[in-house]
């Protein structure tokens, strides 16, 4: 079970990376954002498969810690779009 769990945090990874392509390359700002939210998304899941595989609780709490990061840089992204753009 553990290897299961350990190979899908793989996955997820990997598909963050693919997240990073669009953030760096993103045509308009909505979709950096958008790409954003499935970095800090994608790396909440890896690290919640982590958890799971190695029953370690303080990787649940940094998973907790980046799920509030993520949401408060959401908000500071679009408050900063929102001045730039006046």
């Amino acid at each position: 079970m553990t290897e299961i769990l350990l190979a899908a945090a793989v996955l997820v990874l990997l598909t963050v990376l693919a997240g990073l392509w669009r953030v760096l390359r993103g045509p308009r700002r909505a979709d950096r954002l958008m790409a954003a939210q499935l970095l800090c998304t994608g790396g909440i899941a890896a690290l919640l498969l982590v958890a799971g595989a190695s029953g370690s609780a303080a990787i649940l709490d940094v998973a907790l810690l980046l799920a509030l990061l993520g949401a408060f840089t959401s908000v500071a992204f679009v408050m900063a779009a929102r001045l730039i753009g006046r």
